[in-house]
């Protein structure tokens, strides 16, 4: 069972920044960030497997960044230039054994954080 702890969510205005990380209890091979919006489904935001396989949602367009230290099990995601839009619930999420051709799909993953609050005010 793979443990996840997310921290760095918090309050920001719009055009503002966040970095978000999450500390994994053991080694996984793909990690990424999942999120709900109030009233929707949990969407994927970004994952990657560390190494050549990285993918972004379609409604980040350039905004966030996606990295994985391996060695220290630690997944972060810096998000730049926020809107209103991007209030949600982001989720951590671990998977291993890892299909780095599906990083986006939620059936993907494993083990999941308990979510941290992200809140984007005009």
């Amino acid at each position: 069972q793979v443990q996840l702890v997310e921290s760095g969510g918090g309050s920001v205005h719009s055009g503002g920044s966040l970095r978000l990380s999450c500390s994994a209890s053991e080694y996984s091979s793909c990690m990424g960030w999942f999120r709900r919006v109030q009233g929707k489904d949990r969407e994927a935001v970004a994952a990657t497997d560390g190494g050549s396989n990285t993918a972004y949602a379609y409604f980040v367009k350039g905004r966030f960044t996606v990295s994985l230290d391996s060695a220290k099990k630690i997944v972060s995601l810096q998000m730049e230039n926020l809107t209103q839009e991007d209030t949600a619930m982001y989720y951590c999420a671990a998977s291993r054994p890892c299909n780095p051709g599906n990083l986006l799909s939620r059936w993907n993953y494993d083990y999941w954080g308990q979510g941290i609050q992200v809140t984007v005010s005009s």
